[in-house]
């Protein structure tokens, strides 16, 4: 006896298409698996901003920020944010910089003291109003602008966490985060008229030939009105002297 046939587009084609959504289903959970975990792809892409984070301390956007050029002389500075998901506070006992001649002074917003990061909290370090690290002779920095710095974090209680900083100018967003001693640009030579200076003794010449002071014909005139007045008192006092004389001589005869 024969079995009968299945009609054409029956269960042997339920089963194709069975296997075909299990192989789809298979695919993206092989993807998806590629995509999670500790070693996912999507960890791969590192952020823009030095930052690490070791037990209980983060440490974030760490910059050293030097002179605006390279070459220049002056302090540079170490700028982040630090945070403290502890329920202890924790002192930022130093920052260096390995391989840096600098020493790096730490001082606090207000007053004086050491950093403290409170628990569940958080400091910045860098620009006005916060904690402040500076070094003092930051000359050698500048050279690598661009590049980064071995930073090392000590804390009271985590120890050292460390991370690469990355070396800014101050100019830009960077500007007021850097040192507060800046080089002054030059000042701008002013033209000989800026002054004002040309402009009055231009006016003052052209005031007193007006009014017939120094170099003036009026002056010439008023010397020989005054020559003319002296010789005329001359002439004058000479003929009262003949007359006097005359007068002696008529009562003598």
């Amino acid at each position: 006896m024969s079995l009968p046939q299945t009609p054409s587009g029956g269960a042997p084609g339920l089963r194709r298409g069975a296997l075909a959504v299990t192989a789809v289903a298979l695919s993206f959970t092989v993807l998806t698996a590629c995509g999670a975990g500790n070693n996912a792809q999507s960890l791969g892409v590192k952020p823009d901003t030095a930052a690490v984070t070791v037990d209980t301390i983060s440490v974030q956007n760490a910059n050293v920020i030097t002179q605006p050029e390279a070459g220049t002389a002056g302090p540079a500075v170490v700028s982040a944010t630090v945070f403290n998901k502890g329920d202890k506070d924790q002192t930022i006992e130093s920052i260096t910089l390995p391989g840096s001649t600098g020493a790096v002074k730490l001082s606090p917003a207000k007053g004086s003291g050491p950093l403290i990061v409170p628990a569940l909290g958080s400091i910045v370090i860098g620009g006005k109003g916060n904690a402040t690290a500076m070094i003092d002779d930051g000359t050698a920095l500048t050279q690598n602008i661009g590049g980064v710095q071995k930073t090392v974090f000590r804390f009271s209680e985590t120890g050292d966490v460390e991370l690469k900083s990355f070396v800014m100018p101050a100019t830009g967003d960077f500007k007021d985060f850097g040192p507060s001693s800046l080089p002054t640009p030059p000042a701008t030579a002013q033209s000989p008229g800026a002054s004002g200076k040309p402009a009055e003794a231009a006016s003052k010449a052209a005031s007193e030939a007006a009014s017939g002071r120094p170099g003036s014909e009026g002056e010439a005139s008023e010397t020989d009105a005054e020559a003319e007045t002296g010789t005329g008192t001359d002439a004058e006092t000479g003929t009262e002297a003949e007359t006097e004389t005359g007068a002696e001589g008529e009562t003598a005869h």
